[in-house]
């Protein structure tokens, strides 16, 4: 039977209210999760102040409780919901690159209902299935502070597979992601070069690790990294990071925004950079990422800062947008 039970709706310009809203039942290949925590995400900004037609929320984790036909995941199972509803079949999804489908069937929060709702229905392909000690507010980990992350420093190294050091554009929780996976990966005492405007910010990516660069000091000098990662979508901070690229430099762009200014034979040419984007990451890197989330629990667990119910969804975006936070998770209410 159908559920109806309250649900944010962004009304625009910050304004959110609750109002009741229908889940049907799951069709064959879906299932119905009461969703359990949605990271807040700064793309989310958008549907904040400019509304939106659906239940926004793009993080999203729950558990199954209803499934349609032909479906086989155990109620009862708590996993992450992938953004991109790809479509399994097109060539670029036959091949493994599910983030660049060519016919995907909506992005999840923002052409169908989203998980800031107490309940999501999904198609049991994008829903990925996390053991029973992984929290809800842990499994939200594994899209864009791992996966989003995780997919940059992987387009790196298949450029280039002797990155020594790296530089990252903006420390927000994109930015602290790809610091936290830098340190997983390559290790504690791999060097990362981390900058912002916000002291709160580079003090929080130097608990983590990263070696903070104070924009309000000026450029980034005195330094050359391997690779960069631009987390901003900012044309200054990209033409910074890329004159900060050693030769055989990768620079990857995985803010979206605004455009990057090069000159192609000093730039590109003589020294033999890459520039590339990074969009989103495959559902198949999920299983790797949540290994290296169970081995490194503790470190990427730091990234969360803030927890708040539902009821209170107001206050959690008015925290994320003071700039003062790593990532906000929004949960259910207590029963």
């Amino acid at each position: 039977m159908p559920i109806t039970a309250p649900a944010p709706r962004f009304l625009g310009q910050g304004a959110i209210r609750f109002e009741d809203h229908t889940y049907r039942d799951p069709e064959p290949d879906e299932l119905l999760l009461r969703v359990e925590a949605d990271a807040v995400c700064g793309t989310d900004r958008d549907q904040y102040f400019g509304g939106s037609d659906c239940v926004p929320g793009h993080e999203g984790a729950g558990i199954v409780i209803a499934a349609g036909d032909q479906t086989h995941t155990p109620l009862g199972t708590r996993g992450a919901v992938f953004l991109m509803d790809f479509c399994g079949q097109c060539r670029s999804c036959r091949g493994g690159y599910t983030n660049q489908c060519f016919a995907k069937r909506n992005d999840m929060g923002f052409t169908a209902d989203g998980a800031y709702g107490p309940y999501e229905i999904v198609h049991e392909s994008n829903f990925f299935p996390v053991p029973a000690d992984v929290s809800g507010v842990e499994a939200t980990l594994l899209l864009d502070v791992m996966g989003t992350s995780g997919h940059a420093l992987g387009r790196i190294g298949r450029m280039r597979d002797d990155v020594e050091s790296l530089y990252i554009s903006g420390a927000g929780p994109v930015g602290l992601g790809v610091l936290a996976m830098a340190k997983a990966r390559f290790g504690a005492d791999f060097p990362v070069h981390i900058s912002d405007f916000s002291t709160w910010r580079l003090d929080f990516a130097a608990s983590l690790g990263g070696t903070p660069v104070n924009l309000n000091e000026g450029a980034p000098s005195g330094f050359e990294a391997d690779a960069a990662v631009d987390t901003t979508g900012k044309s200054a901070a990209r033409r910074m990071g890329l004159d900060l690229l050693s030769k055989r430099g990768v620079f990857v762009c995985v803010g979206h925004g605004e455009g990057l200014d090069l000159t192609v034979s000093p730039d590109l040419i003589a020294p033999e950079r890459t520039v590339m984007g990074s969009e989103y990451f495959r559902y198949a890197e999920m299983a790797d990422n949540l290994t290296m989330l169970l081995a490194h629990r503790e470190l990427f667990g730091k990234i969360i800062t803030h927890v708040i119910p539902r009821s209170q969804i107001d206050q959690a975006f008015e925290l994320f947008l003071g700039g003062q936070t790593g990532k906000v998770v929004v949960v259910e209410d207590p029963a």
